[in-house]
């Protein structure tokens, strides 16, 4: 386990205090690294958020279930759809609403489409962080013709508001299946690319391997879930451990590594999108082409939902992501919070693993960890 970060004296004339952000360092978003250096050396560092928009959960409170589509979406920019899935499986779960068959495929779908197009997001960000922009070009270019997927499928590229109580808001477009397939299927020649132009390249195994070391034991006491858990040896994934959806009628294999440092950390990212485009394709195939794709609801402009509390969550590109939610028997919710695992992974983590890290590998140290500020300052 770390030790507490000793305290520095500036006045010795031994430090120097630097700032990295609020700009975006990396792809890691509004927020800002308080680091004192010797040299080139990092020996303290404090995490500063606030920089982006804040109290999504207060304004949730403010508003009826059906206004609060466009408020959830928000709270982690790259991969909203995480964040419509969760609030309207809590509300379904607080109402007694079952989402019929073929919208519980398509909900799937447009989960792993939104974990791919993530996933290339990132990539390329760890790319660029350690002198490969190419990779970014690439990657970034192939997250479009995702992008260009939801549109089709939504109506929007970003904010997609399409996974709803019930349900979602409309069928698959017809020919959308053969557009998917083309789109995977480039998007899998590319990972090929990228693995000879990126974990094959000496500078970068030498920068990354060895980088961010966590120990195994503390993965535990820090919270740390998703694939900064597997990457340190652990076999977890709600999508295997708690299944929900289609998970269970879908065919994949957890990635895991031992090494646990930035080069792991990355690698089982990289094998995950495989396994992504794996499950894409089964949703693909297998999803039913008849029935409904929303369950009947009430008007959902004055929906009392009836008093309760629950927790529901899921396996985001990330890790854990999870809504608790209470209610009164009103319109309006009495409170609600959002669990993900940026808060531990940005704060407490990040000012641990920078500790002893040459300035020039912040920037893909933070990368490696993958977090969305949003979600810390929801």
């Amino acid at each position: 386990m770390f030790e507490p970060n000793p305290p520095i004296d500036l006045s010795s004339g031994k430090y120097l205090k630097l700032w990295q952000g609020p700009q975006h360092p990396g792809i890691t978003g509004n927020m800002s690294l308080e680091l004192i250096t010797r040299g080139d050396e990092v020996v303290d560092c404090k995490t500063h958020v606030g920089y982006l928009h804040r109290g999504f959960e207060k304004l949730m409170e403010r508003r009826t279930f059906i206004q609060n589509f466009p408020v959830v979406c928000r709270i982690a920019v790259p991969e909203p759809t995480f964040n419509e899935y969760l609030y309207a499986a809590v509300v379904e779960e607080l109402t007694g609403i079952e989402s019929p068959p073929r919208a519980e495929w398509i909900r799937t779908l447009n989960l792993e489409l939104m974990r791919l197009a993530s996933y290339l997001m990132w990539l390329g960000g760890i790319g660029a962080a350690f002198g490969q922009s190419t990779v970014y070009q690439w990657t970034v270019t192939h997250r479009d013709y995702i992008l260009d997927l939801f549109e089709e499928m939504t109506g929007a590229r970003i904010y997609h508001m399409y996974i709803v109580p019930g349900g979602v808001r409309g069928r698959l477009p017809e020919g959308f299946e053969d557009r998917c397939r083309d789109v995977l299927n480039r998007v899998e020649k590319l990972l090929h690319d990228v693995e000879k132009v990126l974990f094959n390249n000496v500078v970068f195994k030498t920068r990354t391997k060895g980088l961010g070391h966590i120990p195994k034991e503390m993965v535990d006491p820090y919270g740390i879930t998703g694939p900064n858990q597997r990457a340190a040896g652990f076999s977890r994934d709600l999508r295997k451990d708690a299944p929900y959806l289609v998970y269970d009628q879908l065919e994949f294999d957890l990635i895991t590594a031992t090494e646990s440092d930035t080069y792991a950390r990355s690698w089982v990212r990289y094998l995950e999108m495989h396994e992504g485009i794996r499950m894409l394709r089964q949703c693909l195939d297998r999803m039913p082409q008849d029935g409904p794709f929303q369950a009947k609801m009430p008007n959902v402009l004055h929906w009392e939902v009836p008093a309760g509390e629950t927790y529901i969550k899921a396996e985001c590109t990330r890790g854990e992501y999870g809504y608790y939610m209470v209610t009164d028997g009103s319109e309006y919710l009495r409170r609600v919070h959002v669990r993900g695992p940026s808060y531990t992974h940005a704060i407490a983590l990040m000012e641990k693993l920078a500790v002893g890290t040459n300035i020039a590998d912040i920037a893909g140290l933070m990368v490696s960890l993958h977090t969305y500020p949003p979600e810390i300052e929801r």
